[in-house]
């Protein structure tokens, strides 16, 4: 009896990319790499990779060959709100990097909440209980608990991007944060600017954290004491970036003395900063140089262009996906818990040098 055949004996039931790693004797993302990118995979696996799958007759094409083997194909994406970003793409090119490498794996994308409120934080754990899908890749740093139950406890192969969660167990894939504004915040110090002004995210939010520390990191190495930078924000979420940056534009309006340059934790605040600053007669960067962070497309479009550190999504989500797929693949070496991927400044007229 051909063990292909599904319980009816009528079709094949498929294989998964999983199936192919584990006969070719690879990690489910040496196979993933090998069908998106041959060129990244030596030619001797990638012949292993090709053999097997022609052996097994695998195509990623696999949702309902996953239900007909009884294994959903479904991963689940957990989102930190609804998916109005104002300018900033970052989500949109995270789920499309993600949407993309799971294709290529023989896996399809859900996203599984437009809200974090009660109603989808049920729904969610009961796909993860109930075992309608095959993973998880989280975007948020609060995973879902509603009656004493949590994702935490599913069981289910679990990765975060975007946000650090590595000390609670779960593998995470970031870029630095830190490193990247520490660097920029250097980068001003070095062009003359010794007050400064922070746009800050939510109080606590990783993210915040990480960047804020970043600066003062910079500041410390430059001999420079904490006050000479000052906060604004730190009570809205980042999908409140424009308000935020226009609530900035006041504040410094207010300052006895002026801040010279300006650290925004997300290019809505830039955007929405720069706008009500021009308001006021300033001039950018003559009077006042700014510096965001993510790395919209538009920011090379905004009035001046946009300094901004960009966020290596597209490289980040497509090892998310990996690394989960490898933890669902049961992979022999699992990978470390944080990865790390280098964000890169983008420098461009919104930065100038200090007026002496």
């Amino acid at each position: 009896m051909n063990k292909n055949k599904d319980v009816a004996g009528e079709e094949p039931a498929g294989a998964l990319m999983a199936d192919v790693a584990r006969l070719a004797g690879v990690a489910i993302s040496t196979v993933s790499r090998a069908l998106a990118n041959p060129g990244r995979v030596n030619e001797k696996t990638r012949a292993k990779i090709n053999a097997a799958a022609r052996q097994l007759g695998y195509t990623p094409n696999a949702m309902a060959r996953g239900l007909r083997v009884g294994k959903s194909n479904i991963i689940m994406i957990i989102l930190p709100g609804s998916l109005y970003y104002g300018v900033s793409q970052i989500i949109p090119q995270v789920l499309q990097s993600i949407n993309k490498t799971l294709i290529q794996g023989g896996y399809n994308l859900m996203i599984a909440n437009l809200d974090r409120d009660e109603a989808s934080e049920r729904h969610i754990l009961d796909l993860a209980f109930g075992g309608s899908v095959r993973g998880a890749i989280i975007l948020s740093s609060k995973l879902p608990e509603v009656d004493g139950r949590s994702l935490a406890n599913s069981g289910l192969p679990i990765v975060s991007m975007l946000l650090d969660m590595s000390d609670a167990g779960l593998q995470s894939v970031v870029t630095n944060d830190r490193e990247a504004v520490r660097d920029v915040t250097a980068e001003l110090v070095r062009l003359g600017h010794r007050r400064f002004l922070y746009l800050a995210g939510p109080e606590g939010n990783y993210h915040d954290v990480e960047r804020y520390g970043g600066v003062l990191e910079a500041l410390d190495a430059a001999g420079l004491p904490q006050q000479a930078v000052r906060r604004s924000g730190g009570r809205l979420d980042y999908q409140h970036g424009f308000d935020i940056g226009v609530q900035a534009a006041d504040d410094f309006t207010k300052l006895a003395e002026k801040p010279t340059a300006v650290i925004a934790t997300s290019d809505d605040m830039a955007i929405s900063f720069i706008s009500r600053i021009k308001r006021a007669g300033l001039r950018i960067p003559d009077d006042l140089s700014v510096v965001s962070f993510d790395g919209s497309p538009v920011c090379e479009f905004s009035a001046p262009p946009l300094s901004t550190i960009e966020q290596p999504v597209e490289e980040m989500g497509r090892a998310a996906v990996e690394l989960l797929l490898d933890t669902i693949g049961r992979a022999q070496n699992p990978a470390p818990l944080r990865t790390v991927i280098r964000s890169r400044l983008i420098l461009r007229e919104s930065i100038a040098a200090a007026k002496t």
